[in-house]
């Protein structure tokens, strides 16, 4: 079950629906700002009614006890839920696909409303003639490949098929998340601070990908000796766990700090108003070195989770280590 919530709900009253959903299943992922998750297997057979019902149930008691109507989208996955909500008109209601529904369900409507599929993946997939989903299901998914790139091909490839083997994640999403660096000395090497900034970037990155979040913006904050700090705050063009996005960004917050003769003692970078992962669409950039990289991040990252967090560092820490 996918449930969407109106836009800008107060967050008090998005944790109540939530504790609404939590009386139907106890396990729901929350999707801030506005969405939630919830596995239904279990809650089927304890509540002995089907999933259509549950939702119409949840939508009764958030109108009654909250004052607030929500979008149900049912299916077997999280692609087929998640874009069933998103095929309901506000304020409300409750669309459940079954499970031998979900390719002629799919099938004509338009790729954009896939979930998952950006408006740049969706302009590039009406440029070459695939303008629904089921056409997109036709298509060779080496060919989607090629279209939208590795990754973004191969996940919108399975999904118009309705295959999505993500599972429902019961846990809260921190808000943020941060990771410091103290430097042993005052430091005015901006070289060194630079490096130092690299390495925060790629550790953050990683933490929030294993956590399956993504940041929509960077708050970088710079201690000196004496005591005093400098802040800031950017927002990311798009929410991002990547690498190559948060390090573009932490270095034009560096370089808004206008760093002369500030003895530096430790910085910090936080990810700030972290969502799900799932919300963010893969956009296609035509950018052949990107797709490079991001592959390579992939790889670094299993090589991370087998041999520690260190076993691959920034070039430009090497560097300053040797």
């Amino acid at each position: 079950m996918h449930v969407r919530c109106p836009d800008r709900l107060p967050e008090d009253v998005y944790r109540q629906v939530l504790e609404q959903l939590a009386e139907l299943s106890p396990v729901v992922q929350a999707l801030p700002p506005s969405a939630a998750l919830v596995e239904l297997k279990g809650a089927l057979r304890y509540h002995g009614v089907d999933a259509r019902r549950l939702g119409e149930v949840l939508r009764v008691r958030t109108i009654s006890r909250l004052g607030v109507d929500v979008r149900v989208g049912i299916g077997p996955s999280i692609t087929v839920a998640a874009t069933a909500a998103g095929q309901i008109t506000e304020p409300g209601g409750v669309l459940a696909i079954g499970l031998g529904q979900v390719a002629d369900w799919l099938g004509p409507l338009p790729v954009e409303a896939l979930h998952g599929i950006g408006p740049r993946q969706a302009q590039v997939l009406r440029d070459y003639g695939v303008h629904c989903v089921g056409l997109l299901a036709a298509v060779p998914p080496a060919t989607v490949q090629r279209l939208l790139g590795g990754r973004a091909g191969r996940q919108a490839a399975d999904r118009a098929r309705g295959i999505d083997p993500r599972p429902v994640a019961p846990r809260a999403l921190p808000a943020s998340a941060s990771v410091s660096r103290t430097f042993p000395r005052h430091t005015l090497d901006g070289a060194a601070v630079r490096a130092a900034l690299l390495d925060l970037v790629v550790t953050l990155a990683h933490q929030l990908r294993g956590r399956g979040q993504a940041a929509r913006g960077l708050t970088l904050a710079l201690r000196f000796a004496g005591g005093t700090t400098w802040e800031k705050t950017r927002r990311l063009p798009e929410a991002s766990a990547h690498d190559d996005d948060l390090r573009t960004l932490a270095y034009r917050l560096i370089d808004a700090a206008g760093l002369q003769r500030g003895r530096l003692t430790g910085i910090t970078l936080k990810g700030e108003d972290l969502v799900a992962a799932g919300q963010v669409a893969e956009q296609i950039s035509f950018d052949g070195a990107r797709e490079a990289r991001l592959v390579a991040e992939e790889v670094s990252d299993r090589i991370r989770a087998k041999f520690g967090p260190g076993a691959i560092r920034p070039a430009t820490t090497l560097l300053r280590v040797s």
